[in-house]
């Protein structure tokens, strides 16, 4: 069965709702009904269809594939905003707000196992490396969360260190997203390789653009508290290339609202957005990002299959590589 790539967010969308959790206790599950309905663009799930098309298309093993993927996702968010405290996610209060924060673990862990169920449903011959693919990169998220918290605490984060950190928790989830539809495409190992790393470039360019939209973005589009790395001394390229490559003075003031106990949260956004901006340090952001997306462009040059194949993943790097636009 042929599927438009603009079909596949509805066919996401439906198997949402064709889940299994509009039932009791509602206190468990009212709060994984309340963060799929919320939004988000489905770019992950998008992603296994997408690779997929350019072998042999599954279509339905890669909806399974899909929804347990956004599942998973969604699961990771709910933590996440735990651990970071936010009160806001996609525009809507973060699950831990809304409820509390027990409810928000325990929903979590739900949706967690709702989304191996899904695998378990998938027909393929190579279910195998499917599980392989989602279990590591389930496993290399939490190591990338780790990491995350861990520099919260450390002052010798290098900017390899946060790198290194933001491939796990956020790139290895769109590269295995990508190889997962791949692999039920049957394509070959070398194809599979080069869609992973081309998701990898790919999901580095993306972080590395959440980053920068959370000090210059606009708030209506971007649907997270602009400045909240700012506010939280979050270590982020930003942050720790200013650290590195400010002038002596605008360091020392940037120590200092590192330092500061209960500052005015808008003056040290605007105050530390300042120092990023007379530094270069947005440019050098935005550099980066764009060494990261060209990256991913030429792998996906490399991988073989005819070259019209590959415009419905090209438009999506596209899509994502312009978003701050």
């Amino acid at each position: 069965m042929q599927v438009s790539a603009l079909t596949y967010e509805k066919l996401i969308e439906q198997k949402i709702a064709e889940l299994s959790i509009d039932k009791a206790p509602a206190q468990l599950y009212e709060p994984l009904r309340y963060i799929l309905s919320i939004g988000g663009k489905r770019l992950r799930p998008q992603l296994i269809f997408i690779a997929n098309a350019l072998f042999e298309e599954n279509i339905e093993d890669c909806a399974y594939a899909a929804l347990a993927v956004e599942l998973f996702h969604n699961f990771t968010l709910i933590h996440d905003d735990i651990m970071d405290n936010a009160p806001l996610r996609r525009g809507h209060q973060t699950v831990h707000e809304k409820w509390n924060p027990n409810t928000a673990i325990l929903s979590g862990d739900t949706m967690l196992v709702v989304a191996f169920a899904q695998i378990n449903k998938i027909q393929s011959t190579r279910i195998r490396e499917i599980y392989d693919v989602f279990n590591s990169t389930a496993i290399e998220v939490c190591e990338g969360q780790q990491f995350d918290m861990n520099y919260e605490q450390q002052n010798d984060v290098s900017i390899a260190d946060y790198l290194e950190m933001i491939r796990l928790k956020t790139s290895v989830l769109l590269a295995g997203s990508l190889k997962i539809g791949a692999i039920l495409g049957n394509a070959s190992t070398e194809n599979g390789e080069k869609i992973y790393r081309f998701g990898e470039n790919l999901g580095m360019g993306f972080q590395l653009m959440d980053d920068y939209l959370d000090v210059y973005g606009d708030p209506l589009k971007f649907g997270k508290q602009i400045g909240g790395d700012i506010i939280s001394n979050k270590k982020t390229f930003l942050l720790l290339s200013a650290l590195d490559k400010a002038s002596a003075k605008d360091k020392v003031e940037l120590l200092q609202w590192i330092a500061a106990e209960n500052p005015d949260n808008a003056e040290k956004v605007q105050a530390v957005t300042a120092i990023y901006s007379r530094n270069g340090i947005d440019q050098l952001s935005l550099a980066k990002m764009q060494e990261y997306y060209s990256a991913a462009y030429l792998l996906l040059d490399e991988i073989q299959v005819p070259a019209h194949k590959k415009s419905d993943l090209k438009n999506f790097a596209d899509l994502l590589s312009k978003r701050i636009q």
